[in-house]
């Protein structure tokens, strides 16, 4: 990669630094696993560095082109890759779910308890596209083990295991349509397996496997080479080791096996539009910067421009705030497959408003900025109790440099 001065974009170096310090001393004596910083401004990189290991048993220092899980930034690609169906006019934002899955019709939602019995009801109104696209659907991860639904659905994974390897996606997804909501579609916020049917969705409605799909219509046009829901034999040393730590310092090494998702070195006929695909920095960066550069890269146009501004705008209702979705929560709503900045005055740190990204449950993290013109990614593999300090510290280092008296 070509990394510009910080002055050519506005950006002083000197306060730039602070971010290898910084990040230098998250790593030191292996107390996170390594970390990928990738910085860039008006279509130029400033900052890109390489901190600690990849594989903290094997001594391996961190590689430019390590192979990471991206986990929930998988969300963002598949729910592109519905709205490139929608430019198309294959689909409606509010066409039923059920008129593309047909088992969604039957799906009954939670309504209240009654002599300690839960009762449902019919969808009223039917869960929609939309619904799903912003997770209003009334689905869930069944993070809760006093709510009802959210018991019924640990049930259910621990019966079929959701998100096998060796489990078929339509298998899955009519396995969430026979578990009942937790409420009404689009009277609540809830993040939950609603990208998972947006990955079906794009399967069914575009009649081919949801990873061909990703591969011909998405990584291969914008040259995301490393891209996937496997890792060939032949990359699979690139792949950086996965930790998890109760007290978010210190990690423990996760078996490749017993990580969600489970091994992705090994084919998978459940490829999971919620979290199952890896990535590099290089190949993220490619897909960050089509979306900032309104749906083109290179003179390749995945969507159009107010496509871009659809997704990037909020759909919930502000009353709803703030949305329970981590440290980044305050001052955030969310549009289609992405977190949005409605009100930068509760934001946990500098943003601007209308900027937008996503996450990743091992701690990767991405930024889109349209009035900054920026773009922020990092990537490693932590899994922790707590939410990962350098994913909030990083972007803020990376804003505080940004200082317009220097010209391009």
């Amino acid at each position: 990669m070509k990394i510009h001065a910080a002055e050519d974009v506005g950006m002083s170096s000197e306060r730039l630094a602070r971010i290898n310090t910084y990040l230098d001393g998250e790593v030191a004596d292996d107390r996170l696993p390594g970390i990928i910083a990738l910085a860039a401004r008006r279509g130029k990189i400033l900052h890109h560095s390489l901190h600690g290991k990849m594989d903290i048993a094997a001594n391996r220092p961190m590689a430019a082109d390590a192979i990471f899980r991206i986990y929930s930034m998988t969300k963002p690609i598949v729910s592109l890759a519905l709205m490139m169906l929608h430019d198309e006019g294959k689909l409606q934002l509010h066409d039923q779910v059920a008129r593309f899955i047909p088992s969604f019709a039957k799906t009954k939602v939670f309504s209240h308890i009654s002599e300690n019995r839960p009762q449902f009801v019919e969808q009223d109104p039917p869960m929609t596209i939309f619904h799903l696209l912003t997770h209003t659907a009334g689905l869930t991860y069944g993070g809760d083990p006093w709510h009802p639904v959210d018991k019924l659905f640990g049930e259910a994974a621990a019966q079929h295991g959701f998100f096998r390897r060796d489990t078929e996606l339509a298998d899955m997804i009519d396995r969430f349509a026979a578990l009942p909501l937790s409420f009404q579609p689009g009277t609540n916020w809830q993040y939950s397996v609603a990208s998972d049917v947006v990955g079906y969705l794009v399967q069914v409605i575009a009649d081919m496997p949801l990873a061909d799909f990703l591969k011909e219509r998405v990584f291969a046009p914008l040259g995301m080479v490393d891209t996937d829901f496997v890792v060939p034999p032949e990359k699979a040393e690139r792949v950086a080791a996965i930790y998890g730590s109760p007290t978010n310092v210190d990690p423990v090494l996760i078996n490749p096996d017993e990580v969600a998702n489970g091994d992705v070195r090994l084919p998978t006929r459940c490829p999971s539009g919620g979290g199952g695909l890896v990535s590099t920095a290089a190949d993220y960066l490619r897909f960050a910067s089509m979306l900032l550069n309104g749906g083109e890269l290179d003179g390749v146009r995945l969507v159009s421009p107010l496509t871009i501004k659809r997704m990037a705008t909020n759909a919930v209702p502000r009353d709803w705030l703030p949305l329970r979705i981590g440290v980044e929560r305050y001052g955030y709503g969310f549009g289609l497959g992405f977190r949005v900045m409605v009100d930068y005055g509760r934001a946990n740190g500098y943003s601007s408003p209308g900027e937008y990204g996503w996450a990743g449950a091992a701690s990767t993290y991405f930024v889109i900025d349209p009035t900054e013109d920026l773009l922020i990614l990092m990537l490693t593999q932590m899994w922790g109790a707590e939410p990962h300090r350098p994913r909030s510290i990083f972007p803020n280092l990376v804003y505080q440099a940004i200082d317009e008296s220097y010209g391009d």
